[in-house]
């Protein structure tokens, strides 16, 4: 007699990861780049510097006190684009870690997936509409809907792609946006010239949004935001979005093939990646240097054809200087003598939606007309030091609210909202009475 088939294995239940059950390493990573997405979204956008023209900018630049101008010089170099690439990797290896947590009680990741991207992107609609309109949170939903395409795809398939689309598209794009309206409307020898007149008339917005910004009441700040958004924001934003998903594919490949889920095992990898990502990082990021040099001199024009075939530099800049700083944060994280110290940064990173988003209400608070007023008013050093002074507030509140409760006040409303029933809140170690 045939025996019976097995029955098949129950399915484990889609749930939080636990505490206990998370990557501390990535945590690390993913409240080093915080740290780094607050100072240079402070400094761009928070502090009112991109609502100045052009013009006057490079005047107050060659005025400014040493500290101020290393400060600017400093931070193209190492902090613009550098830790926003690590965030959205970050975000990729996330995907993985998901798939691979599936793949182990046998289910499919696409429907949690499709659910947690879905409540990312209401959160951010709001955040975007309510607090600020350079919200992450809608375009890193959207695009990560790709990544479920390229789950079953090989390794050499996804770093191919991810070259690509980090180094390839972005020119192309940008090309075709600015060639092809004028060679449509019959003027192909015009591209200079209307790329000129479009840099005029948003600067004279970007003007008249940094008054809003500065005296504006909350109703006209939100209509500002919305209008900017769903107007040149979204305009300008084809030519990073290839970039982004590549930076997604390669955080992907890094999570599949476990480098930092087994990183103690893989450091001879991040040696060589660290001096690797040194030399092409560093010289990519001099080249820009020297590039925003030559257009401040006039030698080179800021509407120039030069300014495309600079974007694969600049994105090698931005990529070498992240994989840098994310291989010199693994390595010391596996020596005894930092493990502790850079562990003070992993609350930060349990919590990086819940602090991604008060970093927005603190840079409003801060700088905004309907807080205390300060943009326009804080040089590019003090912005710096204020927004990692405010920054050592917030891991000091992760780490007080990470003792009492298992998720951030946004984390929660995400899972809750992911697995459609309210996640238990508080620690159990923090609702029992101690023994007498």
């Amino acid at each position: 007699m045939t025996p019976a088939p097995a029955p098949p294995l129950p399915q484990a239940e889609a749930r939080p990861i636990d505490a206990t059950d998370r990557i501390v390493l990535l945590d690390v990573l993913r409240g080093f780049a915080l740290a780094g997405v607050f100072v240079s979204n402070t400094f761009v956008w928070f502090t009112g510097r991109v609502f100045v023209p052009r013009e006057q900018a490079l005047a107050a630049l060659k005025t400014a006190p040493w500290w101020d101008q290393v400060a600017l010089h400093g931070f193209g170099a190492l902090v613009s684009g550098r830790f926003i690439s690590l965030f959205s990797f970050l975000f990729g290896l996330g995907f993985s870690v998901q798939l691979l947590r599936a793949e182990s009680r046998g289910v499919s990741v696409v429907p949690l997936y499709v659910r947690r991207l879905c409540v990312m992107l209401l959160i951010g609609g709001v955040h975007l509409t309510a607090l600020w309109y350079g919200d992450i949170l809608t375009t890193y939903a959207t695009v990560g809907f790709l990544l479920l395409l390229f789950r079953g795809r090989s390794d050499k398939t996804l770093f191919i792609w991810a070259v690509v689309l980090i180094l390839v598209l972005p020119p192309l794009v940008a090309s075709a946006m600015r060639w092809l309206p004028p060679l449509l409307a019959g003027n192909p020898g015009g591209a200079e010239e209307v790329a000129r007149e479009a840099m005029a008339r948003r600067e004279a917005a970007q003007v008249e949004r940094g008054r809003v910004f500065m005296s504006g009441t909350y109703v006209e700040v939100v209509r500002t935001n919305v209008s900017y958004y769903f107007g040149d924001f979204i305009r300008g934003m084809p030519p990073m979005l290839g970039a982004l998903f590549g930076r997604f594919l390669l955080g992907f490949l890094a999570g599949r093939r476990r480098l930092f889920h087994d990183a103690a095992q893989h450091l001879p990898f991040f040696r060589k990646l660290l001096r690797w990502s040194l030399l092409v990082g560093g010289v990519a990021s001099i080249i820009g240097l020297v590039a925003q040099h030559l257009v401040r001199q006039k030698v080179l024009s800021p509407q120039g054809a030069s300014q495309l075939l600079l974007i694969p530099v600049r994105q090698l800049g931005e990529l070498g200087l992240a994989a840098f700083y994310a291989s010199g944060l693994v390595l010391l994280f596996h020596r005894e003598t930092w493990t502790r110290r850079l562990r003070v940064l992993a609350p930060v990173g349990r919590m990086a939606l819940t602090n991604y988003l008060c970093q927005s209400m603190l840079g409003l608070f801060v700088y905004y007309g309907i807080g205390l007023g300060l943009m326009g008013k804080v040089g590019p050093a003090a912005s710096i030091a204020l927004t990692l002074c405010l920054f050592s507030l917030q891991v000091a509140f992760s780490h007080w609210w990470l003792a009492r409760f298992r998720f951030g006040p946004a984390e929660w409303v995400w899972r809750s909202l992911t697995y459609g029933k309210a996640q238990p809140m508080r620690r159990a170690e923090a609702t029992t009475s101690p023994a007498h």
